[in-house]
């Protein structure tokens, strides 16, 4: 499944979408984009990027609540950058309570058992150089599907909020008595990767989290809760680490002892992994890679401007403590620390079942390439040349669909212009 829908009454067929994909998954056919859902990695950039705001990021709906005789809210730290002139966390926890949850677990909290965990084994060095964190779902996908000889450098731990949502219902069933599948645990997510996650995690078995409500969604619920002058109860459990994930280079600030980078926005993070392929920077040790500018507070469906919300979470960050979580200094990890299912490399393209056929398919796609113009203008609907040339081969496009080629047919007949059925960033003269 992937979270991103398209509205096509919506869609004008512009091909901004198609030519800043960072995965090349969507396609303008007849009109209207298409988006391919092997290929989509649920980043959400098409959503920003889209003039007409036909791209839509879908989550669960916080009336999902009603079907749990126990809820359990989970705000990624993220959620407290929404909010202006917000001095206290616990404000923000007590609003989430009077929505209608009976308990809360910050996801920042076990965030700092993988940061502890995280240091611990970069102390003990054994690993394949560089490490890199399993906390972005849209760029552990990336992985998956580009860069498939990286997935053994992805650590074995699950994300922060899935051992949350572990962590949470273990203690909820032991306070309540209840069972395990009366109990609701939702995620407040700042991206619709973390939504498809939620309903198809890749580190796990089972799910362990029931829904996830988006950040934009429980930010005009909790609003009314927020009195100014108010008072809370102390409800955090998080300390400055795991509220400083909220944001790019928060998860590697405790390994500062390694030589750990943090990079954020998907260009920049293609960039990099294709170095770490070519073996170009064997001196980093851990890499903390975010799919979204400035880390979660820039996802697509946060409120707040990502550069306004980091320094939201700079300033509260500075009144708390470096951690508060009890399991931080424990000796032994606990055992739903790891994933349960080994992350496999997820081909996108399948060009035939038969090898043969497929070779014979592939020196047909270059061969085709090489009959295209190569200036990648995105007119054809496609997003280069190279993507013309394999829907061809694979029967979703035809080669006339390059304006270039048909302008080169045309010619043969002196009676027309051709130039007029070009766009005009390419005309060599004035159309009259």
């Amino acid at each position: 499944m992937i979270s991103v829908r398209l509205e096509h009454d919506r869609c004008k067929g512009c091909t901004t979408c198609v030519k800043q994909c960072p995965t090349e998954a969507i396609r303008v056919r007849a009109g209207c984009a298409t988006i391919i859902h092997e290929k989509c990695i649920d980043c959400g950039h098409c959503v920003r990027v889209c003039p007409h705001h036909a791209k839509k990021a879908v989550a669960d709906p916080l009336s999902e609540l009603s079907k749990y005789r126990y809820n359990i809210v989970l705000p990624a730290p993220a959620l407290y950058a929404q909010f202006r002139n917000l001095g206290n966390i616990n404000i923000v926890l007590q609003a989430l309570l009077a929505v209608g949850f009976d308990d809360i677990f910050e996801p920042a909290s076990a965030a700092e058992i993988v940061s502890h965990l995280t240091v611990e084994m970069l102390k003990e060095g054994r690993y394949e150089k560089p490490l890199i964190s399993a906390a972005c779902p849209a760029v552990v996908r990336l992985i998956r599907q580009r860069f498939p000889n990286l997935i053994p450098h992805i650590v074995n731990f699950i994300a922060p909020v899935e051992l949350a949502a572990k962590i949470a219902r273990e203690r909820a069933v032991e306070k309540t008595g209840l069972r395990p599948s009366e109990i609701g645990i939702c995620f407040v997510t700042p991206c619709p990767a973390k939504v498809t996650e939620a309903h198809d995690p890749s580190g796990l078995q089972d799910r362990v989290i029931d829904y996830a409500v988006s950040m934009t969604e429980m930010y005009l619920k909790l609003l009314p809760h927020m009195r100014r002058g108010a008072v809370p109860s102390t409800l955090q459990s998080a300390g400055f680490v795991g509220v400083g994930w909220a944001t790019a280079g928060g998860e590697s600030s405790p390994l500062s002892a390694f030589n750990a980078i943090a990079v954020d926005g998907l260009p920049h993070v293609i960039n990099l992994l294709e170095s770490i392929e070519d073996d170009k920077l064997p001196e980093i040790e851990y890499l903390e890679l975010n799919a979204c500018t400035q880390g979660c507070v820039g996802g697509c469906l946060a409120i707040e401007n990502p550069f306004v919300a980091r320094e939201r979470i700079h300033k509260l960050m500075q009144a708390l403590p470096k951690t508060e979580t009890e399991y931080q200094l424990v000796d032994d990890p606990p055992d739903q620390i790891y994933r349960t299912k080994r992350l496999m490399h997820v081909p996108t393209t399948i060009l035939d079942q038969d090898f043969g056929k497929a070779m014979q398919k592939l020196r047909s796609i270059e061969a085709l390439k090489e009959r295209l113009p190569g200036l990648d203008c995105g007119s054809c609907g496609t997003p280069g040349c190279h993507a013309l040339a394999e829907d061809v081969i694979l029967g979703f496009a035809e080669e006339s669909d390059c304006i270039f080629n048909v302008r080169a047919r045309m010619r043969e007949d002196d009676a027309i212009d051709d130039e007029q059925y070009l766009p005009p960033p390419f005309r060599r003269s004035r159309i009259k």
